[in-house]
């Protein structure tokens, strides 16, 4: 096994006290003080991740706005300089590749922001899709470093680090060549939790020295250290995916429940012959929210049961720190997607009760 790669913030995570862990294979840290007092720190004041793993992929040339449209299942038409939006990109029979963040610089330049996982597969897809188109990919993950700022005083905390009026980046926009702290950064009001927020890009050597700056910023307002852990809990309480459990080859975006993010309204897009074919034949499957009725902690993987045979896997399962529920999300067959539908989620040995509910177990907090 080789060594997990680390990030440049690698040095600090051990100095904070974070406990580390290979993911994806990079060395992060899944918690520091604790996975619930880091998760109630941001759903009420702030948490400082390090997301530096993740992939960011530069798309230059003339024809950027048509290969783009081409590659993934959003529309990159419609979009404002410097917006960001979300997308799938999917293969030919409509399973998902992955799913990305598109950075809108101009029609001639775009940023992706993909998974760590995914970084050297997906630039690999982009690259194998070029086609005739006059583009040039380039994969900058390895000098960026990014951080991710997150919760109800986020804003705040970080506003007294810049003199860039935060407050004028409407959600899912982006600044670029913002000072913070005397270091040139990129900024987009996005995130990953369901609270208001920023993501941050910079230059590796920075990153260290704005890491410990926000913190200290933040003293005051209940600021934390964050890692995986609640990174995984804040997105799946407010119904966001995670590729390798929500999404994957094996899922579609629309079994997955992201049609809205995708256009079939375009003209072309790889994998949009596949999912029209799906949607107009109809779901056989899709991912539904659930609550567990009886005792028990549902997990990635274990299978839903109904009327005395498997109908589907439990693709997310927590103890909800928010909600102080036992709560998941579910693929199953679409006989039994109602809401109030009764089904079994298979515990160890045990099976226990739960229902469906609405997936939006959270109210998103965004700034709009």
């Amino acid at each position: 096994m080789s060594e997990p790669k680390k990030t440049a913030l690698y040095d600090a995570h051990v100095r904070y006290g974070g406990k580390i862990v290979d993911y994806a294979g990079w060395a992060l840290p899944v918690q520091f003080e604790g996975l619930t007092a880091e998760h109630d720190a941001v759903r009420n004041n702030a948490g400082l991740f390090d997301v530096s793993h993740m992939g960011e992929v530069e798309i230059k040339g003339s024809q950027a706005t048509d290969y783009l449209q081409n590659l993934i299942t959003n529309d990159v038409s419609s979009m404002k300089e410097y917006q960001v939006i979300y997308s799938l990109m999917c293969y030919p029979d409509g399973g998902i590749v992955d799913d990305l963040l598109v950075y809108k610089y101009t029609n001639n330049h775009y940023m992706l922001v993909i998974n760590a996982a995914n970084t050297e597969k997906d630039v690999q897809w982009m690259k194998d899709n070029v086609g005739n188109y006059d583009v040039v990919i380039n994969n900058i993950s390895h000098n960026v470093s990014e951080l991710a700022l997150q919760g109800p005083k986020a804003e705040e905390i970080l506003q007294k680090l810049t003199d860039t009026d935060l407050s004028k980046i409407p959600f899912f926009f982006f600044e670029e060549d913002v000072n913070i702290s005397g270091k040139k950064c990129l900024i987009s009001r996005t995130g990953y939790t369901g609270e208001d927020g920023f993501e941050i890009y910079m230059k590796n050597e920075d990153a260290e020295y704005l890491w410990d700056k926000i913190l200290e910023a933040g003293k005051d307002k209940g600021i934390k250290p964050a890692g995986l852990g609640c990174r995984d809990t804040l997105r799946f309480e407010a119904n966001l995916p995670l590729y390798g459990n929500e999404l994957s080859p094996e899922i579609t975006p629309l079994e997955a429940g992201y049609g809205f993010f995708v256009k079939l309204n375009k003209p072309d897009f790889i994998g949009k012959e596949a999912l029209e074919k799906q949607k107009a034949e109809g779901l056989k499957r899709k991912i539904v929210g659930f609550e567990m009725i009886e005792p028990g902690i549902p997990r990635h993987g274990y299978d839903v049961l109904a009327d005395d045979k498997v109908i589907g896997f439990v693709t997310t399962g927590y103890s909800s720190p928010t909600l102080k529920k036992n709560i998941g999300l579910a693929m199953v067959d679409i006989e039994y997607s109602e809401l109030d539908t009764i089904i079994e989620i298979q515990i160890r040995k045990k099976t226990a009760k739960a229902k469906v509910v609405k997936r939006k177990f959270y109210t998103k907090q965004y700034k709009k």
